[in-house]
């Protein structure tokens, strides 16, 4: 094959963006395989912009709630009210709750017993920033966010590092914090659309403009193999992403018609694919409802938002049927609203929230932790719902018990102990709450200055 210049410096650069530890466009590199610890999938949901937990799981009798929450209390009766769940948790027996009308999805997932609820849970930070409550819980270090990883990245990482050609996927176009500094990660919004990003050009198809298949015989004839094997990787997850195409759900299933909806189709076609991916990351935004949050009746701009979230659950649980012995989906935010309505019909930041754990192996119909009460007194600075779990206590169990990584210190560092609440089954390892982290693998700049002589 003949080269032009152009095309070169093109292959060149993306060499060099490979080995540098950096993405083309929507893609990184991975370390070389190596043995798969588990054969387990799991997929974090983030709920960005803080999810209001008190509309969501609703203590609607709760004297406290409804004095507080006025007209954004849910109504106790009429096609708006809440859809009565039970606890089966004695700390929580004085209480009904409730999920908010909109999530009949989320109840059938309950009552079959494979979605688990952990109420007044979160981050145990004082924090009421978006970002640095984000930051802290993705990067697995509350109060810390300038660590240079995020906690998917050093569960990864201490699992051996990529051992398939796709083990994480963000269904976005960037990865999350929890994926920093992971080199096996590709953010993808569609498989069929997915490209490098580079000219337009450069993306036709290739028997329009040859690139893709100048680049394999760049990386075919490299005599650095550590160049080699990252160029084969970009042309392999490209053709790979490109031969997908569009993607039909199961009979009977309907996703969202919105980016939440594409987001779980993605995931869902990824995993169906049998590519080996073991965690993907999927984002939600809207949830910061200051203003109109809902009408009295119910109804209203959260109760629509939470109905997309049920049956988007719903629709890719139910789609991944097949899959749900191997499947552990956790739904979190950064943090809840408060317990009081503001003056303009919304609730603002507050503390502590719901996680969500969906699964084949998630001890369901039960919600789990510890209800701390709505008096003021029992309320964080006598405004908040308390937080009574630790969000961390959650991810732990999920990682010891379903992904087999007993290496909680390294995983979240500071984290004092092993506490797992029962929310799924598997063996306890015992767990290491050593923040040993000179095991994890980081060489994406070791053959940068060659790469870049190569190519002068």
């Amino acid at each position: 094959m003949q080269w032009t210049r152009r095309e070169f410096l093109m292959g060149c650069s993306a060499a060099i963006a490979a080995m540098a530890a950096a993405r083309i466009g929507q893609l990184a590199f991975a370390e070389p395989a190596q043995p798969q610890a588990t054969n387990e999938i799991f997929i974090q949901i983030f709920l960005r912009g803080g999810c209001d937990g008190l509309s969501l799981l609703c203590p609607y009798e709760d004297n406290y709630y409804r004095t507080a929450r006025g007209s954004l209390a849910l109504p106790t009766s009429g096609a708006n009210a809440p859809l009565r769940i039970e606890p089966y948790n004695p700390s929580f027996s004085i209480t009904a709750f409730g999920l908010n009308s909109r999530m009949p999805h989320l109840r059938d997932l309950y009552n079959s017993g494979h979605l688990a609820f952990i109420h007044a849970c979160g981050l145990v930070d004082d924090t009421r920033s978006h970002f640095d409550a984000m930051d802290y819980i993705e990067r697995g270090t509350p109060g810390n966010k300038t660590t240079n990883s995020g906690w998917l990245t050093r569960h990864l990482q201490t699992q051996g590092g990529a051992t398939t050609l796709l083990p994480a996927v963000a269904a976005s176009s960037a990865t999350p914090a929890s994926l920093l500094s992971y080199n096996g990660a590709v953010a993808v919004t569609s498989p069929k659309a997915f490209k490098v990003d580079t000219g337009w050009r450069y993306n036709r198809p290739q028997e329009n403009y040859p690139f893709l298949n100048v680049l394999r015989e760049m990386y075919n004839r490299s005599s650095i193999n550590p160049l080699a094997q990252a160029g084969r990787r970009v042309t392999q997850v490209i053709d790979l992403m490109r031969a997908l195409g569009d993607y039909t759900p199961a009979s009977g299933i309907t996703y969202p018609d919105n980016s939440f909806g594409n987001a779980l189709k993605t995931v869902a076609q990824l995993i169906k694919a049998d590519l080996g991916l073991q965690v993907a990351t999927i984002d939600f935004g809207g949830w910061d409802t200051h203003e109109a949050q809902a009408n009295s009746d119910g109804s209203g701009y959260l109760p629509d938002r939470l109905g997309i979230l049920s049956q988007g659950l719903g629709a890719f649980y139910n789609d991944l049927s097949a899959y749900h012995s191997r499947l552990t989906i956790v739904v979190l935010s950064e943090f809840g609203r408060r317990l009081g309505r503001n003056q303009s019909n919304g609730t603002d930041h507050g503390h502590g929230n719901v996680m969500m754990v969906l699964g084949g192996n998630v001890n369901g119909r039960r919600i789990y932790g510890t209800w701390p009460g709505l008096h003021p007194d029992q309320l964080d600075k006598r405004q908040d719902l308390q937080i009574t779990t630790d969000y961390r206590q959650v991810l732990s169990e999920i990682l010891v018990r379903r992904l087999g990584n007993p290496k909680l210190g390294v995983v979240f560092p500071g984290l004092a102990a092993y506490n797992p609440l029962g929310i799924v089954r598997g063996p306890d390892l015992p767990p290491d709450l050593s923040a040993n982290t000179t095991t994890l693998a980081d060489t994406g700049y070791q053959v940068f200055v060659p790469v870049i002589q190569q190519c002068r």
